[in-house]
């Protein structure tokens, strides 16, 4: 066996190596919920194998049974990696650390400054609601590129989970009646019944799920590709139990009759249907009982997330780390007044994908400005702040790009049947293409603006999604100006502010010459003098 002790992350200080006899002194375990939990999994997973052989009479071959033999597989060795999981690990809060230690084959040691922590979340699938479990997540500014994940507990029991956010966020444990506060020996685990917690301090209720958002959510690519999992999926399953598919498809019209053409449109409004209903079944799934509020804190306020019908999760987002809010809109579906809204903030990872910025689920821009107007609480919006229009030049500088662009592609198609690989009308595609690029040049250019709002740089910009950027001036920690040999020409320069939070850099690009050195002062107040040389 081989001991990596310790491992220090989150500029940890060293631990001393610790005896037998004081090594248990504050530690905890997971709770033992889980090991039970896992069993009933395990034993679940075999349920399928035992279905097909013994009810429906499908002979035990790898042949026909490999996908519930892969389900089988699947849950147990999940059950067993999570029963060597609750042996080997431990961990224990302190007055300055949340500790913990894991691992069979490679013991580590990681802690987290209880200072530098950012966020608590709490999240249960359906088992671990089922059995009363959480799995708390302390987030600490890890580095998302370096592939560091967050401090996880998996899994504890509900009470304990919510004790510990309090503790960790609040600096206390909350109880309704110290007196009632049960002494316990250092290590010993946390029984339910032990921990009291008072009602929830008062909170300011920002948004609440609305049903009407699944529209929203329903229509776009990602419904064929659900579709298209739950067909292969309910395929294989039905071959497994001797069920032909294939026989009830042909059966269920008479496809030489209705010809390709409608049997292919046929086939794609149905998988588009399924797509749908299965989005839909997601969206609820995932946003039930949502509700973003801003709740009080140690060292202020919290803007807090709740959510979730079989995974419920709770994030709670440090307001102290709160530098501004970015609304995007995608343009396939701008029409429609859709909106996407995140925050941007330290020590959350800022990707499109992540939860941890979306504090609305996608929804109208009017819901979506009304929200961001009353995080930001400044007047006036800075968001509903009129942007400057950026000059001609701009759209000139993105025509040259898509008529270059499809130059390019037209001279890889004239040589492609140059030389025989491709037939010679294939040519008149990149024709076609040419007035989409010209009118996405154009809407690029529209969603160019950029304003100083009180406190806050608005920047606004993107082809594909409209994103519309408040970050706080005092936030930004460079300025950068540059200018390209096209922008030379065009007369134009892009100013670009660097931050620590969200997406570390906003640009506002193309912007007349003699506007950038200005913006850039208003943009970040104080930064650039010392190296101004005026005339």
């Amino acid at each position: 066996m081989t001991e990596q002790l310790p491992k220090f992350n989150d500029y940890a200080p060293p631990v001393p190596a610790q005896s037998p006899q004081n090594r248990s002194d504050g530690w905890q375990r997971l709770h033992v919920r889980m090991i039970w939990v896992d069993a009933i999994q395990s034993v679940l997973s075999l349920t399928p194998a035992a279905l097909a052989i013994w009810v429906f009479g499908v002979e035990p071959s790898l042949g026909s049974m490999w996908p519930v033999i892969a389900v089988a597989v699947f849950g147990l060795a999940g059950a067993i990696g999570d029963a060597v999981r609750w042996v080997f690990t431990r961990y224990r809060v302190t007055p300055d650390y949340v500790e913990r230690r894991t691992g069979l084959l490679v013991r580590s040691y990681r802690s987290v400054r209880r200072d530098r922590i950012r966020s608590v979340d709490s999240t249960a699938k359906l088992r671990h609601r089922l059995a009363g479990l959480r799995v708390v997540e302390i987030g600490a500014g890890q580095q998302t590129a370096a592939n560091e994940s967050a401090f996880s507990l998996d899994a504890i029991s509900k009470a304990e989970a919510e004790a510990l956010r309090h503790e960790l966020l609040w600096g206390r444990k909350q109880q309704s009646d110290p007196a009632q506060a049960v002494a316990r020996p250092a290590g010993a685990p946390t029984a339910d019944s032990e921990i009291i917690l008072s009602p929830d301090p008062a909170e300011q209720v920002f948004a609440r799920l609305r049903p009407s958002w699944v529209i929203f959510n329903m229509f776009n690519i990602w419904a064929y590709l659900l579709a298209a999992g739950l067909l292969w999926g309910g395929y294989w399953l039905a071959t497994t139990f001797g069920l032909d598919v294939a026989d009830f498809v042909q059966g269920a019209a008479d496809w030489e009759a209705l010809g390709w053409g409608w049997t292919i449109a046929i086939g794609v409004a149905v998988t588009g249907a399924i797509g749908v209903v299965g989005m839909a079944v997601v969206f609820f799934t995932e946003n039930w009982n949502f509700e973003l509020a801003r709740v009080p804190g140690e060292k202020g306020t919290l803007l807090r997330t709740r959510q979730g019908l079989f995974k419920t999760r709770e994030i709670n987002r440090d307001d102290n780390r709160l530098r501004g809010v970015e609304i995007a809109e995608p343009l396939l579906w701008r029409w429609m007044g859709m909106a996407d809204t995140t925050i941007i903030t330290t020590g959350l990872d800022g990707s499109v994908m992540s939860s941890a910025t979306t504090i609305v689920p996608r929804g109208p821009v009017d819901v979506a400005r009304v929200v961001a107007a009353s995080i930001l609480n400044k007047t006036p919006n800075p968001l509903e702040t009129p942007l400057e229009r950026h000059p001609r030049a701009a759209l000139r500088r993105r025509l040259v790009w898509a008529s270059l662009t499809v130059a390019g592609v037209a001279g890889v198609l004239v040589w492609l049947a140059a030389t025989d690989v491709v037939p010679w009308w294939s040519v008149a595609f990149a024709a076609a293409f040419l007035p989409i690029a010209l009118w996405g040049a154009w809407v690029a250019y529209r969603a160019l603006g950029h304003a100083i709002s009180g406190e806050y740089l608005v920047v606004r910009s993107g082809l594909l999604s409209r994103s519309t950027a408040a970050l706080q001036r005092k936030s930004v920690s460079t300025v950068a100006i540059r200018e390209s040999v096209l922008q030379r020409r065009l007369g134009l320069k892009t100013v670009a502010a660097m931050t620590a939070a969200g997406w570390g850099i906003y640009e506002a690009a193309d912007l007349r010459a003699g506007e950038a050195v200005p913006f850039a002062l208003d943009a970040a107040p104080g930064l650039l003098e010392p190296f101004l040389v005026r005339d």
